[in-house]
């Protein structure tokens, strides 16, 4: 079937338009602030709807369009960071929890955040984007084989790093003595 460079680009806008939440929600895992994070899709957005035309398969638009987001979060997280005064005081701010944090439990964000990029990206396409291993696999371009192994081996580090994470001492103590 072949889609003129309209089509194309009408189908990248109704993607981008329905998924934006997602995207929006993928980049605030990556940078934890709302304006980076709305940048990002933004910036990929107009990347994604600038070179529709170059999109060779329609049936993976989606797809697509989750990689050009994926590679605005990298692309940001690669430049350095330098922040004034008042944004120091803002994060800080944030920290000491006078803004609700996306996920529930800092623990596991910081979890997260001790994981490399890719395998970060695994568990939080698979547990907080709700995506099959087969999506995860297209979207990173790997084998479904791959994305299974990664998945597990961010589990088990997942693991390790809760429990050694503070305060984990007292469960443990407590089971001990039941």
């Amino acid at each position: 079937m072949y889609f003129s460079a309209r089509k194309k680009a009408a189908l990248i806008e109704r993607i981008i338009l329905e998924r934006y939440d997602q995207y929006y929600r993928m980049a605030y895992s990556y940078v934890h602030n709302e304006a980076d994070a709305a940048d990002i899709v933004q910036n990929g957005a107009y990347k994604a709807l600038r070179s529709a035309h170059t999109l060779q398969k329609p049936e993976y638009a989606g797809t697509w369009v989750y990689r050009i987001m994926l590679n605005e979060c990298f692309q940001l997280l690669k430049r350095p960071q330098t922040l004034s005064y008042e944004e120091m005081r803002e994060e800080s701010g944030r920290e000491a929890g006078f803004e609700e944090d996306q996920y529930a439990d800092i623990d596991l964000q910081r979890a997260l955040d001790a994981l490399p990029d890719r395998d970060k990206l695994v568990v939080i396409l698979k547990y907080f984007e709700d995506k099959k291993l087969e999506e995860i696999a297209d979207i990173l371009e790997e084998n479904v084989n791959t994305v299974k192994s990664r998945l597990y081996r961010s589990i088990r580090k997942l693991r390790s790093i809760l429990s050694d994470a503070p305060g984990q001492e007292e469960i443990h103590l407590c089971e001990k003595g039941r």
